[in-house]
């Protein structure tokens, strides 16, 4: 019976490592992947720092290329001016609506305001400041009368940059002449 019952035993045993190694398997085919694997770093050793991850953007910061000090910036892509004081602080961010024409990437100073006029495509506009030519084209920041920030007419050749009238407001009182202006793609 001795040679029957080792051969009962060493069933079992089988069995019993079968077992153990199935509920192995499904136990790692069913951790989450947040589970890390064994290191191959040497017992003891210290391991590699991971990188540290970026700050995310903030979407209304000041544009990181934007010069320094006193200034207005004005990004094409965002569609959008930071008025910026001389600590490097945005005192005010708002979107605008530009036409048709837009001025290259630069530093421009403000040449010149208008305090009430009837822009090139024939809207009363207040709170003018200048800051560019393109080709024939005045480019500079206003805001209509209306308080609408409707596109001008795409057809016109117009350098108009509007806003709302609470925005050209602070804009206007900001931007004196000589005041730089930062265009930013």
């Amino acid at each position: 019976m001795a040679r029957g019952s080792s051969g009962i035993v060493a069933g079992l045993t089988a069995a019993a490592l079968a077992a153990v190694c199935f509920l192995a398997y499904q136990a790692s085919a069913n951790a989450p992947d947040s589970v890390a694997a064994p290191s191959a770093a040497p017992s003891g050793a210290t391991p590699a720092p991971s990188p540290k991850p970026k700050a995310p953007k903030q979407p209304l910061a000041i544009p990181e290329d934007s010069d320094t000090g006193t200034r207005v910036v004005y990004a094409l892509k965002d569609r959008r001016v930071w008025i910026v004081n001389d600590k490097e602080k945005a005192l005010r961010t708002f979107t605008v609506m530009p036409s048709s024409v837009s001025p290259l990437p630069g530093v421009y100073p403000v040449t010149s305001r208008s305090g009430s006029i009837k822009g090139s495509d024939g809207v009363m506009i207040e709170h003018v400041v200048r800051f560019a030519n393109v080709g024939d084209v005045s480019v500079g920041f206003s805001a209509a009368q209306d308080d609408s920030m409707a596109s001008p007419d795409p057809t016109i050749k117009t350098g108009g940059v509007r806003m709302k009238r609470a925005d050209g407001n602070a804009l206007w009182t900001f931007a004196t002449i000589g005041v730089k202006v930062v265009v930013v793609p």
